[in-house]
């Protein structure tokens, strides 16, 4: 395929030139991944709440009591990798709803 094809990626890369920055990475504050992460969030909770209401509260604190370990199992991984604290806490918490969704 010739670049004169390649619709999409020129789209793309037009698209990642006006919302991307161009000097590298930037901080990212914690509500902006959580704000990237609502989806996840108000699922997880909806899920919480039915199952607090429905079953019984410890089949909602079994699955909060989930959430915590994998959130501290990547916050640990990334600590030891060399991460920030910062940098570890926002992509634990964005890492575990991230793959939390992977099932939907």
């Amino acid at each position: 395929m010739t670049d004169e094809h390649c619709v999409t990626r020129d789209h793309i890369e037009l698209w990642n030139s006006r919302v991307l920055p161009a000097d590298g990475s930037v901080p990212v504050s914690f509500g902006t991944v959580l704000r990237g992460s609502i989806l996840p969030i108000v699922v997880w909770l909806g899920i919480a709440v039915f199952v607090h209401f429905i079953y019984n509260p410890v089949v909602a604190a079994v699955q909060g009591g989930l959430f915590l370990a994998f959130f501290l199992l990547g916050f640990t991984l990334r600590r030891r990798s060399g991460h920030t604290t910062k940098c570890s806490l926002h992509g634990a918490t964005g890492g575990v709803l991230d793959k939390s969704m992977a099932g939907f």
